[in-house]
């Protein structure tokens, strides 16, 4: 499964409840600057099922 993000608080939160019951590990995150000339990063997610 794939998890864009533009907040990494919010993808924390929610990667920790995705991941809580086993049933998905996270293989890798990974930012991503869609917005060059801004200060906001998006970050990609890669989650696997157990």
């Amino acid at each position: 499964m794939a998890y864009l993000s533009c907040n990494p608080a919010t993808l924390a939160r929610d990667l920790a409840m995705l991941c809580a019951e086993g049933r998905l590990t996270l293989t890798s995150v990974q930012p991503v600057d869609f917005f060059p000339q801004t200060s906001h990063v998006e970050s990609l997610a890669i989650l696997q099922r157990n």
